[in-house]
């Protein structure tokens, strides 16, 4: 499916931004929609999805930003380093931002929150690129967009993977937050995800 661009971002400008379609958001969408027709991306509900988890996990900036959205490394730390000490981060039983020895912190970075270094080391050996050196490239665009579609295609993020959820006659939005983080936010999500579907389907040509 080739997908018209104008008339993809005239449907979500309305569907999805509140009329109005910023350029880093032209951006970061374009870059998923192209790494989509690079890899041949045939079920338009995959590609949905995940549009429709970056617009979620970006604070719908659609590119790639900092766990807290922190302008720095370390303004991210001090604002989790608060919000762990003043136990509003139930759910974390360890502080996997804090720098290690050799000084990296391996707090969420990119499209999707990319998290501690065992899912650095991960993303590693899967996309070739050394994240374990160089964590912070997980901040570069095509870097972000590479983890996002490889994590959610393969299920390297939780185990779980699109075609899980969407094959065939399954259509599972709700579900499908479980490549993610279980059930935080599914409802949201799959909200974004049906928009996000309907304008491609606007948008798509044979």
């Amino acid at each position: 499916m080739v997908i018209v661009r104008k008339t993809f971002f005239d449907a979500v400008r309305v569907s999805l931004f509140d009329g109005v379609l910023k350029k880093h958001q032209v951006a970061g969408l374009t870059a998923i929609l192209d790494h989509g027709s690079d890899v041949g991306e045939t079920d338009d509900r995959w590609l949905a999805y995940m549009l429709a988890t970056a617009h979620h996990e970006t604070g719908r900036t659609m590119q790639p930003v900092r766990e807290t959205f922190a302008a720095s490394d370390s303004q991210a730390i001090a604002l989790l380093d608060s919000a762990f000490d003043n136990g509003r981060l139930s759910s974390v039983s360890a502080p996997y931002w804090r720098r290690d020895a050799e000084g990296k912190t391996w707090l969420g970075r990119g499209l999707v929150q990319l998290t501690h270094r065992t899912n650095y080391e991960k993303m590693t050996l899967i996309t070739g690129i050394d994240l374990v050196s160089r964590p912070e490239r997980a901040m570069e665009m095509t870097i972000a967009v590479d983890i996002l579609f490889i994590g959610m295609e393969t299920g390297a993020f939780t185990g779980r993977r699109l075609g899980q959820y969407f094959s065939g006659d399954r259509t599972d939005w709700i579900g499908a937050r479980r490549i993610i983080n279980g059930r935080d936010k599914a409802e949201l999500v799959a909200g974004f995800g049906r928009r996000y579907l309907a304008a491609i389907r606007l948008a798509g040509t044979a």
